[in-house]
């Protein structure tokens, strides 16, 4: 009847290597087994566990009746060896007793540093008291053995080594499939930076500053006989803060610069002010590039006003028959001529022309009101 233990293994050590001692211990008892091993071997998914790794406050001025008892209830005694542990009594007097039980084929050696059989006690890393007890030729799991083109492989190889020696299964059977988890977890690993990476850019990407580009669109109908657009002044609130730029033309783009980019798509209120053209006052969500319709103001070229004033008499003229371009116009009471013209037929001047009196002017220039006067004479 096989002998139950409390611990699967020893892990011996000198305090120079506690860290390495740390990292196996996580590294054994962490390993998890496939499912089809589990079955043919009746191992649980974590079969090397739990594994006993010496507190720093076991420290005994000899190996004390505790540490007796770790080792005799451990199946297997893990020496981590390097030059440190080499010259260890502790790590010396643990192996002898582990021997003493009578369970020498269950010790195995994990190498992390200095030369095996070197003979130079500087760099041998194998305790002394391994000849001493005349243990049979030591081939332990070395980290440093150049297998592999990177040292990182090279280190789970050797882990590969030592759980496989633990276990009593061929290595290949274990080492193919670590071999594919890690190229798995690589993979995963390299598609989680560049997802991350890609995600850090986007974001930093979306939260830079923007400008933005606004141009002027005139809307309704174009009347090529117009002055065109000039000097508009275009205002946004953005931020609680008031950004404006003037077009001066009308293939130019007024520009604000360094927007933060939280506000795209945000509402924003634009105001536009520009001479013989109506007001804008508007919310619209900001883009990089916006269009903003401007409509004439149908008044300023379209309303034609103007005094008959007669310099002989010194008086208006009233109920006087004038020609405004072809439209026919009668003068009022008052002497004043008036006559709306629709966008499209609009003019930056007019021509004028009476049957009746004689014009002292043949031009009204607009825009005009009933404080222009035109003079004539009959």
């Amino acid at each position: 009847m096989q002998e139950k233990f409390k611990y699967f293994a020893f892990i011996s050590y000198n305090s120079h290597d506690t860290k390495w001692g740390k990292k196996l211990q996580k590294k054994l008892e962490g390993y998890r087994m496939s499912s089809t091993l589990c079955k043919e071997h009746n191992w649980k998914r974590k079969p090397i566990n739990p594994v006993f790794f010496a507190p720093s406050d076991i420290q005994p001025g000899g190996l004390s009746a505790e540490l007796q008892a770790r080792l005799k209830a451990s199946r297997y005694l893990i020496v981590i060896c390097s030059p440190h542990s080499a010259k260890s009594d502790w790590v010396g007097k643990e192996i002898s007793y582990f021997h003493s039980l009578g369970r020498a084929e269950n010790i195995h050696f994990f190498i992390i540093d200095g030369i095996p059989h070197s003979g130079n006690r500087e760099t041998e890393c194998l305790h002394p008291i391994i000849n001493e007890l005349g243990l049979p030729e030591i081939l332990g799991a070395n980290i440093n053995e150049k297998t592999y083109r990177w040292s990182w492989l090279n280190r789970e190889r050797a882990y590969v080594q030592l759980i496989t020696k633990l276990l009593g299964i061929e290595f290949d059977t274990l080492w193919q499939r670590h071999r594919r988890l890690l190229l798995q977890k690589a993979i995963a690993l390299v598609c989680g930076v560049i997802v991350f990476l890609s995600a850090v850019l986007l974001a930093w990407t979306l939260n830079q500053p923007f400008n933005v580009n606004m141009s002027l669109v005139e809307d309704g109908v174009v009347n090529n006989d117009l002055p065109p657009l000039k000097d508009a002044i275009v205002t946004i609130e953005v931020d609680e803060e008031t950004k404006k730029d003037t077009i001066s033309n009308v293939g130019d783009k007024a520009t604000f610069l360094h927007i933060p980019h939280k506000y795209i798509n945000k509402d924003i209120r634009v105001k536009v002010s520009c001479k013989n053209y109506i007001d804008v006052d508007t919310v619209m969500p900001l883009g990089k590039s916006m269009n903003i319709s401007m409509k004439r103001d149908a008044s300023v070229f379209g309303n034609v006003r103007f005094r008959l004033w007669n310099i002989n008499k010194e008086q208006t003229v009233p109920h006087c028959v004038v020609y405004i371009d072809d439209n026919k116009v009668i003068s009022d009471n008052n002497g004043v001529v008036s006559v709306n013209v629709p966008v499209d037929r609009q003019k930056s001047q007019y021509k004028i022309k009476s049957d009746n009196i004689q014009l002292l002017d043949s031009i009204v220039y607009m825009p005009c009101g009933v404080d222009d006067v035109i003079l004539c004479k009959r």
